[in-house]
């Protein structure tokens, strides 16, 4: 006749385990971690109807299975402009697997603008980054560990803006005086810049400043100077436009003094 057999279970981790149908297994609500716990002991205690038992003690090794990444951060999310291949920051992936290694690819809208150099996110060497065009860049990292699981997440890196130098001074006007027009303007003067709503001072140098001022955005004789062709016919001017953080650009001018038709 067969023996009437059931089993029941103490020990450190018994709570975590349940024997169903002859068969010892973990509790439906249980899962095994090897990060977490890589060993569990248990004590099984058989019994048959004459009360008769065995009990055995045994150590259960839970077997290391790879796990996908968690999450990537990055150290810093914003970069100045018109550095060529600044560095954004440094790229860390949260992994379970201790030692687990990660390799980074990227994708998104402005992936092509940038690449990842051990271990930090930058720009590629040939692209700098101009705020005035674009104030944003959005890229995706994946993270990929050594057993091929990964993970990927969005960035949005934030372009600072950064004063920009003025690029050119426009005339507007022509570049001559009539004879004996004392005071006589020159032009209107403008500064190109690519900093919207900067503001620009102008000074004058070079070999005939001195004969010359700005009124109210306009270059032209001082009112005590009357052009006379006969005695000079040309006038040289610089025109150095400087913005509100000081950095600047020249520009030198010929003025010619027009002598008008007698008859």
């Amino acid at each position: 006749f067969t023996a009437n057999v059931t089993y029941s279970l103490s020990g450190t981790d018994a709570a975590s385990f349940e024997v169903v149908n002859g068969q010892l297994k973990l509790k439906d609500s249980v899962s095994a971690d090897y990060e977490t716990q890589n060993t569990y002991s248990i004590t099984i205690t058989a019994a048959d109807d004459a009360s008769h038992e065995v009990t055995l003690t045994y150590s259960l090794q839970v077997t290391d299975v790879n796990e996908k990444p968690t999450a990537i951060a990055l150290s810093a999310t914003a970069i100045d402009e018109n550095a060529a291949g600044a560095v954004v920051g440094t790229l860390t992936t949260t992994d379970v697997d201790a030692g687990d290694s990660h390799t980074y690819t990227l994708s998104g809208t402005d992936a092509s603008s940038f690449e990842v150099v051990d271990g930090q996110l930058k720009l590629k060497d040939s692209v700098s980054a101009n705020y005035e065009v674009q104030n944003s860049y959005s890229v995706t990292v994946t993270a990929t560990d050594t057993g091929g699981l990964s993970t990927s997440q969005d960035f949005t890196v934030t372009i600072n803006d950064i004063n920009d130098a003025p690029t050119a001074i426009n005339l507007t006007g022509s570049l001559y005086v009539n004879d004996n027009d004392t005071g006589a303007v020159v032009g209107e003067l403008t500064t190109t810049d690519e900093d919207a709503g900067d503001s620009h001072t102008y000074s004058l140098s070079g070999t005939d400043a001195s004969l010359f001022e700005m009124i109210d955005g306009k270059l032209k004789l001082k009112d005590n100077v009357t052009p006379v062709n006969a005695t000079q016919s040309t006038y040289n001017v610089a025109v150095t436009s400087t913005d509100k953080n000081g950095a600047s650009i020249n520009q030198t001018y010929t003025v010619e003094v027009n002598v008008a038709p007698t008859d």
